[in-house]
């Protein structure tokens, strides 16, 4: 299953359709050859850090995520189906949180292998991003004046959405001017993933998940996608094996770590269980030449799964405990 994963993502990544070393292209091929001889003929970019949200609730069918299918134009991850999300932005760091009853800034910062001060930016841009692209509130009020269903209502929010996609309002600002916080004990860190270094878009994304609060609607209103829909993660990876859904490895893998819950209390739960490392796929080529490809603890350089791909044909992966 992770062979398969690795290499579905490569090939999505790349954006080719004939596969030459496991579908690197020419110009990405150089690139990894050169960050493994420290050439220094391609440096790569320092990755844009990120949030994306795994959008929860519960159905007859079990849990279900939201996907949306981002557009053919878009200059990254085109045509992928995706998370909600997006880059940090500067306001993100003046956004009130209401923490968690375990939470700390400092803590924040260590689960998501942050700098001082980030990780309470990251929540935030996890919120702001959800709101902007679906629609969904993930706030709770300061104080006890507040009526947070009333404080709510779609009619007052959506003129201000816009105004925040349009850059005309701060997130700050508007949750500031109606005694509202994001709630980040509902969204929980879950994953970690760091762009390779071969690609020329990087992110340092950190994974997110959250029920979607009683009475709201997740819709498609940032323009980015083209479809938007609830499914089950066993349904989205069939889906994605049988050709049908296009999704990056760090989609797959965070669907397939969901499989085992049956609601989104239950992922909630385990969320604050886990132990996020920041995962980035690395090429390395061996004595013959032959490209290979692991996932790599940032955090620590270990070799979390090594797979050896002397050919596309005669894959064969080696995990680590």
């Amino acid at each position: 299953m992770l062979r398969s994963r690795l290499r579905s993502w490569l090939r999505s990544a790349t954006d080719v359709t004939t596969p030459r070393e496991l579908g690197l292209p020419d110009e990405m091929l150089r690139r990894a050859h050169s960050i493994a001889e420290g050439s220094g003929e391609w440096t790569p970019p320092v990755p844009r850090h990120a949030a994306t949200v795994v959008l929860l609730r519960d159905t007859d069918d079990g849990v279900e995520v939201f996907l949306m299918r981002r557009v053919s134009t878009m200059a990254f991850a085109a045509g992928m189906h995706v998370f909600p999300g997006g880059v940090v932005d500067p306001d993100d760091s003046t956004v009130t949180l209401q923490l968690g009853r375990n939470d700390t800034t400092e803590s924040l910062d260590q689960r998501l292998t942050a700098p001082p001060g980030l990780g309470s930016a990251l929540v935030a841009a996890a919120a702001r991003e959800t709101f902007e692209e679906c629609g969904v509130l993930l706030v709770s009020p300061i104080g006890d004046t507040v009526n947070l269903e009333m404080a709510l209502d779609d009619e007052r929010w959506e003129p201000r959405r816009r105004a925040l996609l349009e850059g005309d309002r701060a997130f700050s600002e508007l949750l500031d001017g109606d005694g509202l916080a994001v709630d980040a004990s509902s969204i929980r860190p879950w994953a970690h993933w760091i762009t390779p270094e071969v690609d020329n878009r990087r992110y340092n994304t950190r994974f997110f998940v959250a029920a979607i609060p009683e009475g709201q609607r997740a819709r498609d209103l940032g323009g980015e996608a083209d479809r938007v829909h609830w499914t089950t993660p066993a349904s989205a990876l069939k889906r994605h094996e049988a050709g049908e859904l296009a999704m990056m490895l760090p989609t797959v893998d965070t669907l397939t770590a969901l499989l085992p819950f049956s609601s989104a209390h239950e992922v909630i739960a385990a969320a604050d269980e886990r132990v996020v490392r920041p995962l980035m796929p690395q090429a390395t080529f061996d004595d013959h030449g032959s490209i290979t490809w692991g996932l790599v603890d940032q955090s620590t350089g270990d070799v979390v799964l090594e797979l050896d791909t002397p050919t596309p044909g005669t894959m064969s992966r080696k995990e680590s405990p």
